[in-house]
């Protein structure tokens, strides 16, 4: 998963919660992603753009403790 901006993510299809570690090592949770954002973010040849223009600012987030 090479990506310059996500280092890592996750998903809970129970919660619909992603939970992704970006290279600066912050942790954000956003929640109420729906599983086929999640496949599609997966899938995505880059990561970061997937990410800015689908599920920044349009999905409730919380920042989490540094890993």
């Amino acid at each position: 998963m090479p990506s310059s901006v996500i280092k890592y993510f996750s998903y809970d299809a129970a919660t619909e919660a992603l939970k992704i570690t970006f290279v600066t090592d912050m942790v954000y949770l956003y929640k109420n992603v729906p599983e086929r954002m999640y496949k599609m973010l997966k899938a995505s040849g880059s990561k970061g753009r997937y990410f800015n223009r689908h599920i920044k600012d349009k999905f409730k987030f919380q920042k989490l403790e540094e890993e």
